[in-house]
């Protein structure tokens, strides 16, 4: 029985504030929680006007604290723009603060343009070729310290995180699977390379301190609503906002707009079916049998949905039926 999750981008609609937007991702918590969602993920993204979880841990300290048993975590933090030692400390005390329930998923890319990406860093020594090593060391600070260890990570040494490996390509399967770390694919986005990456990650799997046999966690937008007519208008914000992101104008996430697949460009309709292909829209029989489907397929052991909706209202419904799917699931596969 395959649990599903949430991802949640602080998405800052048209018309609010990141302030708004924050407040709006408890109250998902909260009722995913209440639903029986096993993980609650945000994600660290840079310069992007739509977006509010750039400060990824404290926001998930804010989410965390609201919340009472789900776990909480980063889906992810892009680990070249930060020192290994850094995110140790962070993570480290949030497991201090909510022990056994925080998740740390690693990303590889910066998570915004290269130019942003300087002012991160203020140079850009640590890149993405140092990834293994980054990962390799910011585990190590997890380790218990050994006496005489010269740098620990206070708090951070001995924490109970559970660590994944974020990606959209081969490369971050196979360093998965080499480490014996749990993977989770960015389908939601990049679905391109999803089938031959699950390959790769179960192939180049090794057993390790941390993990047995491999562990997949597949990503989907999910648009649920009570019509297919009405799940196919939601969409039309996620279709804006890609569009917008893909054409270097990346803004606030748009109100629905009807007949908004009518007015695509090629180049733009093209962009969508690229990214958008690992999304189920409609009622709850249409997503049903599209996840049903989606979990074959892959194999997955977990599921993880982001649902990027403009009313807040409509998001908690699309998850409500995102969860009465789940449980139609589960009671089919008993």
């Amino acid at each position: 029985m395959v649990p599903f999750s949430v991802l949640d981008l602080a998405p800052i609609a048209q018309g609010t504030d990141a302030g708004a937007a924050l407040r709006s991702t408890l109250e998902l918590a909260r009722h995913a929680e209440k639903l029986g969602f096993h993980r609650f993920w945000l994600a660290e993204h840079h310069n992007m006007p739509g977006i509010a979880s750039a400060a990824t841990a404290v926001v998930i300290a804010h989410v965390a604290g609201g919340t009472s048993k789900i776990r909480v975590g980063a889906g992810g933090i892009m680990l070249p723009n930060h020192a290994p030692l850094v995110i140790a400390e962070q993570f480290g005390t949030l497991d201090a603060l909510f022990p056994g329930r925080i998740d740390l998923g690693l990303g590889r890319a910066p998570g915004t343009d290269m130019r942003t990406a300087r002012a991160l860093r203020r140079n850009l020594a640590g890149d993405v070729d140092n990834f293994p090593d980054d990962v390799a060391e910011l585990l190590g600070y997890f380790r218990p310290a050994a006496p005489g260890q010269a740098v620990q990570a206070v708090p951070g040494a001995g924490a109970d995180i559970e660590v994944w490996l974020l990606g959209s390509s081969l490369y971050g399967a196979q360093l998965a699977g080499m480490l014996g770390l749990p993977y989770a694919f960015a389908s939601h986005f990049a679905p391109a390379a999803l089938m031959r990456a699950i390959d790769v990650y179960r192939h180049h799997f090794r057993p390790s301190e941390r993990l047995e046999r491999p562990h997949l966690m597949v990503a989907a937008n999910v648009i649920a609503a009570d019509t297919d007519a009405e799940a196919r208008l939601l969409l039309s914000s996620l279709q804006q906002m890609f569009v917008s992101l893909r054409t270097g104008r990346p803004g606030l996430l748009p109100p629905p707009i009807e007949g908004y697949d009518a007015r695509l460009a090629p180049h733009e309709r093209a962009i969508l079916d690229e990214v958008l292909s690992c999304s189920f829209i409609g009622a709850p029989d249409t997503v049903h049998a599209g996840l049903q489907g989606f979990l074959a397929r892959t194999g997955a052991d977990e599921l993880i949905i982001t649902s990027q909706i403009f009313d807040p209202v409509a998001r908690l419904r699309s998850y409500e039926i995102a969860a009465d799917i789940r449980d139609r699931l589960h009671h089919a596969a008993r």
